[in-house]
């Protein structure tokens, strides 16, 4: 039986190359992101299936849920830096660090509550992306690191409460995407190490199935 695999956030970056990695090895992928034109270039490209959507909307969980009624992987790639430039904590914005909690935490939550049924049918395994702002004090990232932070304890429980799937909650250090150029400027970002990379070393992961916990990829 082809193995599925529903990633969220899939229509650049860690989550487009590990998409790619993961098509190279047979895998159905079913592939989620805000930007329909890219993500429907993307799921062409690869033979994926694209349906594009934010995953903050009850309707559009459901729709993803729908559409893998047994899954062997979900990939919670998905998430917002928040405001830019990054402001202290003492200026945060309250309504704007709102919105991030719903991008970063309660819809990874909300996607993992609709696909368990499918998961446990397969004994499958969540990939939650977190960051290593979630446990370092770096300035700026305060907004950011929190929902992380919020994200890598959430998967802790899971993969306690769930001991037939495996889950990790993953750190891939800094990648050349937008999101980090967005953040430190194009010019460091450039500097940063090449998704696709993070995404072999991701997809090396799922394969070999260690115990569910938190993993550094670089």
């Amino acid at each position: 039986m082809t193995n599925t695999a529903l990633i969220t956030g899939a229509s650049r970056g860690l989550g487009l190359a590990l998409a790619s990695s993961l098509a190279g090895a047979g895998w159905n992928l079913v592939l989620t992101a805000r930007g329909a034109a890219d993500l429907e270039r993307v799921a062409d490209e690869l033979g994926a299936t694209a349906i594009p959507g934010d995953v903050t909307e009850a309707a559009h969980v459901q729709r993803l849920a729908a559409a893998v009624p047994e899954l062997d992987l979900l990939v919670n790639n998905a998430s917002d830096l928040g405001v830019a430039p990054l402001p202290p904590l003492a200026g945060y914005p309250l309504e704007a660090f709102r919105v991030l909690l719903e991008t970063n935490v309660t819809a990874p939550l909300a996607l993992i509550q609709a696909t368990l049924p499918a998961l446990r049918a397969r004994r499958g395994a969540v990939v939650n992306v977190t960051s290593d702002a979630a446990t370092g004090a770096y300035e700026g990232w305060g907004g950011y690191g929190a929902t992380k932070a919020a994200l890598e304890q959430l998967s802790n429980v899971l993969s306690a409460e769930e001991p037939e799937l495996a889950v990790w909650w993953v750190d891939p250090g800094e990648m050349n995407t937008r999101m980090l150029a967005d953040a430190v400027g194009a010019e460091d970002a450039a500097a940063a190490t090449d998704p696709a990379k993070v995404a072999s070393a991701l997809h090396d992961l799922v394969k070999a199935r260690p115990a569910g916990g938190r993993v550094s990829l670089q």
